[in-house]
């Protein structure tokens, strides 16, 4: 089977304000690198995600403030670094599509693994409250839908982005069977994600590391925390909260990653989900701020989900 490549050019409908760091030739420099590197998938369109679906993790009023607020011209702030612009519903209406569109493909054998080349990012998004560039959790609504419309007893999400996903710990914390797993630097914002948060029952995996953190020291930090919890798990559908902003090159973070680190943990993450899951893994673009290493880190992961 082979791997599906999810995206469409209304997620560059969300314009963020001037200087802002997600910017939409993010989008653009991802889907060049693909479309260079000609890997072996099949091209999606995303569909507009349903309303029931964002409130799988998302309050309805804070569901009706994102597709009801945003402004005819300029900007609508919700807080200091996450804006509406006038098409940035129907962005985050399609980001989360693809997300859905992902899961239904795996589940269908249509395709083994996904990767949802979309924007805006998801995972800082709070059940009721947008922040850090986040409208819509893409990732934890996918792992809801994933276990609600299909019953799966065991979903894992695996965040390598170098911020902590606050959000989709917030809405997986106390969910039965879902496990979150999350590599990241600390201090950095949000602020949260210590290791001694846990969940109730010891679902939540957080590894902070320090700035300046290296290749083999992060890669270790997964073979020691995360890979072994996530084989004992041993998950029905892996999801990959795949931010790039880890890499050496990029501005808002210290890390000290290359490109082939993420080809490496993706790797790993697949060949997981080839012994428990069936091979399914779905992943979404979440962080990455230069627009090289963004390129090169993105060819890296889908290359490693292509190879499954």
């Amino acid at each position: 089977m082979s791997t599906a490549l999810i995206i469409h050019q209304d997620c560059n409908l969300h314009v963020e304000t001037p200087g802002h760091a997600e910017q939409r030739r993010r989008l653009d420099a991802v889907l060049q690198a693909l479309e260079t590197a000609a890997l072996p998938c099949v091209r999606l369109e995303a569909p507009l995600a349903k309303r029931e679906d964002l409130l799988r993790v998302h309050t309805p009023e804070y569901v009706d403030l994102i597709l009801g607020s945003c402004p005819k011209n300029g900007w609508k702030q919700l807080d200091p670094d996450t804006a509406l612009s006038p098409g940035s519903a129907e962005a985050a209406l399609r980001a989360t599509g693809a997300v859905i569109m992902a899961v239904d493909g795996v589940m269908a054998k249509e395709f083994n693994t996904a990767f949802c080349a979309v924007r805006p990012p998801g995972h800082h998004a709070r059940p009721a409250k947008a922040m850090g560039f986040c409208l819509f959790n893409g990732i934890a609504i996918a792992a809801r839908y994933a276990q609600q419309a299909y019953r799966l007893e065991r979903v894992a999400v695996i965040d390598f982005d170098v911020h902590h996903g606050n959000g989709t710990q917030e809405m997986l914390n106390n969910v039965h069977g879902a496990l979150y797993a999350s590599l990241h630097q600390s201090p950095l914002y949000p602020g949260s994600g210590k290791a001694e948060e846990r969940g109730q029952s010891g679902q939540i995996i957080n590894v902070p590391l320090p700035a300046g953190t290296r290749s083999h020291e992060w890669r270790q930090a997964y073979l020691e925390h995360i890979h072994p919890a996530l084989i004992r798990f041993a998950p029905q559908m892996i999801f990959i909260s795949a931010g790039f902003d880890g890499h050496r090159d990029d501005p808002l973070a210290q890390f000290n990653l290359g490109s082939a680190d993420y080809g490496w943990i993706t790797d790993k993450l697949v060949n997981i989900a080839m012994k428990s899951a069936k091979g399914r893994v779905v992943s979404v673009l979440e962080g990455g701020y230069d627009l090289g290493a963004l390129d090169r880190s993105s060819v890296a992961h889908m290359r490693a989900l292509c190879e499954a």
